[in-house]
């Protein structure tokens, strides 16, 4: 697979990330709602995150505020 794929499952609110075509052999929990999938060699060909909603919300809030954030530069 070139281009990985996204989707969205609105009833469950989860985003599923598809980075590589495969049968998923094991997964690793990054958060209690991030999870990576793995094929059989431990290559990352998935990600599933659960209360997708919040999330992108939440992320996007953080790098708004972030951006806000007066930043020193070396010079000062």
């Amino acid at each position: 697979m070139k281009d990985p794929k996204l989707f969205y499952f609105d009833h469950e609110d989860i985003l599923h990330l598809v980075l590589a075509e495969g049968e998923e052999a094991n997964s690793i929990e990054l958060s209690p709602t991030i999870t990576a999938e793995l094929n059989a060699h431990g290559e990352v060909i998935g990600m599933e995150i659960l209360h997708a909603s919040t999330f992108v919300r939440d992320t996007l809030l953080a790098l708004a505020q972030a951006h806000q954030l007066p930043l020193s530069t070396a010079s000062e």
